[in-house]
């Protein structure tokens, strides 16, 4: 009989045109995201890491999981809010005092706001074109 390895959950966060698919497996606190180091990614800013760093400081398990991801679209902090929010999610359905501290913090909230889309007959989504009298 084979023995039945657990397989490593794997959650998607979105925030506005961001999408990411985060994967968590046991190891020491590594970040990689699309095959690159967090820092490489998103090059040396503090808010970012610290934002990431956030669920884990609510759930006690810093250094405890690496964090692989993909991430598509969006900017730089749409990219780090789906982050966040797609580890928030994977730790809130390990244990339900996680998701007690997560949600208190509002981390277990998706961000629904979008950008709006451009109508007809005008420049963007509410701007018009000049208007002229004569």
């Amino acid at each position: 009989m084979s023995k039945k390895t657990k397989t490593p959950t794997i959650k998607t966060g979105k925030r506005k045109c961001a999408i990411a698919r985060v994967k968590l497996v046991e190891g020491n606190g590594k970040i990689t995201i699309n095959g690159k180091d967090v820092l490489a990614y998103f090059g040396v800013q503090e808010a970012i890491s610290d934002k990431l760093k956030k669920p884990f400081e609510l759930s006690g398990t810093i250094g405890k999981y690496d964090v692989i991801a993909t991430i598509k679209g969006g900017g730089r902090i749409g990219q780090a809010d789906a982050l966040m929010y797609g580890i928030a999610k994977i730790l809130a359905g390990m244990n339900a005092a996680n998701r007690t501290n997560l949600k208190a913090a509002g981390l277990m909230t998706r961000d629904a706001r979008i950008k709006e889309s451009k109508k007809y007959g005008r420049k963007k989504a509410r701007k018009r074109f000049q208007f002229s009298k004569r």
